[in-house]
């Protein structure tokens, strides 16, 4: 009974998430979280345009909230924008970006978007970025597979599991249907195996010079006392053998 009640809540999300795709288009959205609150269910939209979503005077966030209500039951949905501040930090906008390329200019100049893709995120601040193209769209004979990699990335473990920013989409053109992965490491990341070199504050090489200073007057002090006894000895043996 549990497990039917899960699946039928992930089901239904599916067909939210679908719809805010249809109403919108998946260019401007990049992905739809749905949670569950005290207070109703909220549907929170991560886009890099919202005044989009928003719309004139919040007609498009009404129009949602009425198309939520009666086609899916939500007693009280509430529909939150999330602003994506840079789109190349996003798995999902870099992908939509790629494919829509394809739709518009074909799949000929399918390097020059990759690697223009890869230059914007790796400029963004991102870790690593990995974009693998395939399918019978890519010019050539065979189905074929091309994979564009920059910087650094986590292909197994927690980091790869939990942390990766993934998606894949998929272009139906004229040549062929073509699939394109992203796989982004962001720079928020903290990796375990990073080292960090900690430099010294002004306060920190103040007192190490002071420390060196002293250190070599303490030294120069030992050698002249070291010089005066041994001169004061070898008067000493003198006057003996007098």
């Amino acid at each position: 009974m549990i497990e039917k009640n899960i699946v039928a809540q992930k089901f239904k999300e599916k067909e939210i998430e679908e719809f805010v795709f249809k109403y919108f288009g998946k260019l401007v959205c990049s992905h739809v979280k749905v949670q569950r609150t005290p207070l109703g269910e909220k549907v929170s939209v991560h886009t890099s345009r919202p005044g989009v979503i928003v719309g004139r005077k919040g007609a498009n966030i009404k129009a949602i909230t009425q198309e939520l209500k009666t086609r899916f039951g939500m007693d009280n949905p509430e529909l939150e924008v999330v602003e994506i501040t840079n789109p190349a930090l996003d798995a999902a906008s870099v992908v939509r970006r790629i494919i829509s390329g394809f739709e518009r200019f074909g799949t000929k100049r399918f390097k020059v978007m990759a690697y223009g893709a890869l230059e914007e995120s790796m400029k963004a601040g991102v870790k690593g970025i990995e974009i693998v193209i395939s399918g019978r769209g890519i010019p050539g004979e065979r189905a074929k597979t091309w994979r564009f990699s920059a910087g650094y990335l986590k292909k197994s473990g927690d980091i790869s599991a939990s942390f990766m920013d993934r998606c894949s989409e998929s272009a139906n053109i004229r040549s062929g249907t073509v699939g394109v992965k992203v796989s982004i490491l962001g720079p928020h990341v903290a990796l375990p195996d990073t080292v960090t070199i900690k430099e010294p504050s002004i306060t920190e090489r103040i007192e190490e010079t002071v420390q060196k200073v002293q250190k070599k007057k303490t030294e120069e002090e030992e050698k002249k006392t070291k010089r005066k006894k041994k001169v004061k000895e070898e008067d000493g043996s003198k006057d003996t053998k007098k």
